[in-house]
């Protein structure tokens, strides 16, 4: 039984499952003057919809990789792993990711039948980005559509099977925390640059000719992410949550690091607090990625200590 779990665990990158928790704990501290238990329900749709989305990717980009040898083999090394290996059939893989999805909608119905119809709206619109997400990867719009379901569509929705309602004011919210997660994964996208340009893949880092260019970008997510949190400091009177400004010298950090490794790839820079926890870093050490994953890390970071402070601030305006 444990082997099957660690499977299917591994199978459908349910590592990644704490960006979705981080993003759903936002709206819930927002929110947690409502129906707590309705709260709580809704992080267990929205979990297996993240699953049932990774799963989705892996299916349809084996779909299109197999059909040239040369793109499958210029992938990166993890990407459909479990169908390349023989571990999983390709319809096997759908019918997983059918399973995710079901169990998401078994959720969704109970919150619709416990707080309204505004939950099919929500989850309707969710399951298009669930489904057509590596669709979106195609054409370099895969950052904003995870920034969509991890912002303005999960923070709605929580806000509303807790309290009733939407709200302009958790909107505002949801864009600020979206641009860290979005900076996040395009952070991913700028190292992985030269690979993606290699096997043809088209990314929002690719769009820009030069990989200096696409950093600015970069930055530019970083300032989205304050403008938003400026406005909804104003409009909900809480300033505590500009304590999140923490992080602001490690964005320049990342930013400057991200610069080197744009010249040398090599160069990997000294372990440092900002860089932990590092995940299976004897492995990493041993391939030979550790410069890689030490900004990646670093992104990682930025984004949680982000969404850690900015839930600390909810509370304590909430309990003042």
């Amino acid at each position: 039984m444990m082997e099957k779990l660690k499977f299917w665990w591994n199978c459908s990158r349910a590592f990644a499952l704490p960006v979705t928790v981080m993003s759903w704990l936002t709206a819930f501290v927002y929110s947690i003057d409502g129906n707590i238990l309705y709260g709580i329900l809704a992080l267990f749709g929205v979990c297996f919809a993240h699953l049932a989305a990774n799963i989705f990717d892996d299916y349809f980009d084996y779909k299109i990789l197999s059909k040239d040898e040369k793109y499958l083999k210029s992938a990166q090394i993890c990407k459909c792993k479990f169908i390349t290996d023989g571990l999983i059939t390709h319809k096997g893989m759908l019918n997983a990711g059918l399973v995710c999805l079901s169990v998401a909608a078994f959720f969704g119905a109970i919150l619709t039948y416990l707080t309204g119809f505004g939950v099919v709206l929500i989850a309707f619109l969710a399951s298009i980005f669930v489904i057509l997400y590596s669709k979106f990867t195609l054409i370099g719009l895969g950052e904003f559509a995870v920034g969509i379901m991890y912002g303005p569509l999960l923070f709605e929705g929580i806000h509303y099977v807790m309290k009733g309602e939407f709200s302009t004011e958790i909107l505002i919210l949801s864009l600020s925390v979206c641009m860290f997660v979005i900076a996040f994964l395009y952070t991913h996208t700028v190292l992985d640059y030269d690979g993606d340009l290699c096997s043809h893949k088209k990314t929002l880092a690719s769009a820009f000719k030069d990989k200096n260019n696409s950093l600015l970008a970069l930055l530019g997510f970083y300032t989205a992410g304050f403008l938003f949190l400026g406005i909804f400091a104003y409009i909900s009177e809480n300033y505590l949550v500009l304590s999140t400004c923490f992080v602001i010298p490690f964005i320049i950090l990342l930013y400057k690091t991200m610069k080197i490794y744009n010249k040398d790839k090599t160069f990997v820079p000294a372990v440092k607090w900002w860089n932990y926890p590092l995940g299976n870093w004897e492995h990493i050490k041993a391939e030979g990625s550790e410069s890689f994953y030490l900004r990646l890390y670093l992104a990682r970071n930025i984004t949680s200590w982000f969404t850690i402070i900015l839930c600390t601030a909810l509370l304590l305006e909430k309990f003042s």
